[in-house]
């Protein structure tokens, strides 16, 4: 199975936050870390994403 990397744009339709809360949540650590894929381009792995909303979600449940 291929990992899909996802660019901002779609991080952001997938969680429905904002890309500066993203930045910030990345850099207090609350946020998966972006992956460089060249000069002037990151994205994330579509697995890490996924599991960060599903932790999310569980913490809620708690």
């Amino acid at each position: 199975m291929t990992d899909k990397i996802l660019r901002c744009r779609d991080v952001q339709e997938v969680t429905g936050l904002s890309r500066s809360t993203i930045y910030r949540m990345m850099n207090r650590d609350d946020f998966p870390k972006a992956t460089k894929l060249g000069i002037r381009a990151i994205g994330w792995r579509q697995s890490v994403v996924h599991s960060w909303i599903e932790g999310r979600c569980d913490e809620q449940f708690r």
